[in-house]
């Protein structure tokens, strides 16, 4: 790599970092800046979970007075992210990318309706389900699409965090901040337990894991404080139109 596609992955991994802790669609930005400096797909893939670490990990601490407030959450979210990626990572390795990379930008899609009418369509399962307690732990079925999202997250990551905040909004009465931060916690789980699999058999680019997470180790902690400040109705409506903008543009490449 020149020094000016040097330059372009560090701020690709502060940019992403910073999206990591707020509107979850980072590797809509890293992934495509690997893939343009000349790194293969499936190596730059496998760098980009690798180099993004940092942020997910930086995140959580940023994060970590909303991760105390439900401990049994957390520790449900880690191990359902967690598990999903082991099996996410695998068929990175051994499928072809393109079949699953062909669905990505509908799955976006979906999970940005998703969290968009989450507030609504949360009420109206409430009201026709006659459960009038707040839901503050993890049912069977969330877990189970919270295990798959991290199959997802594993597999190939972009827009996991968008999804994995669909699954807890509408499967919890959380509140907003919270769920950032469990999505912020879900990629960082994902993102290691990839990483140890990664290390073990893929081709990384260790350069470019270098300036990735120089710079998202910066951006996952500054997006923390940044997506716990911006109201509920700000940061949603910035996910949506975020995602909407990403998957469009993976339509049309």
């Amino acid at each position: 790599m020149s020094w000016a596609d040097q330059l372009a992955v560090l701020l690709a991994g502060l940019g992403a970092g910073i999206l990591t802790s707020t509107v979850g669609v980072a590797s809509l930005l890293s992934f495509p800046v690997l893939v343009a400096v000349g790194l293969p797909p499936v190596v730059a893939n496998t760098s980009n979970t690798v180099g993004m670490t940092p942020a997910g990990l930086s995140g959580s601490f940023g994060y970590r007075r909303e991760l105390a407030e439900h401990p049994g959450v957390t520790a449900a979210v880690l191990f359902t992210a967690a598990g999903g990626s082991v099996a996410g990572s695998l068929l990175l390795l051994w499928l072809p990318g393109s079949v699953f990379e062909a669905i990505v930008p509908w799955l976006i899609l979906g999970t940005c309706l998703l969290v968009g009418v989450q507030p609504r369509l949360s009420r109206f399962v409430r009201q026709h389900t006659g459960n009038a307690e707040a839901r503050l732990r993890v049912s069977p079925a969330t877990g189970v699409f919270a295990t798959l999202t991290g199959v997802y997250g594993g597999y190939f990551g972009a827009g996991s965090g968008v999804m994995m905040m669909a699954v807890l909004g509408l499967g919890t009465d959380l509140e907003f901040r919270t769920v950032n931060a469990l999505k912020t916690f879900a990629v960082m789980a994902s993102n290691v337990v990839a990483t140890v699999i990664f290390l073990a058999i893929a081709d990384l680019d260790w350069l470019a894991i270098g300036l990735l997470a120089g710079g998202s180790v910066v951006g996952g902690y500054v997006g923390s404080h940044i997506g716990r400040r911006l109201p509920a109705t700000v940061l949603r409506s910035l996910i949506v139109v975020v995602g909407i903008g990403a998957a469009t543009l993976m339509l049309v490449r």
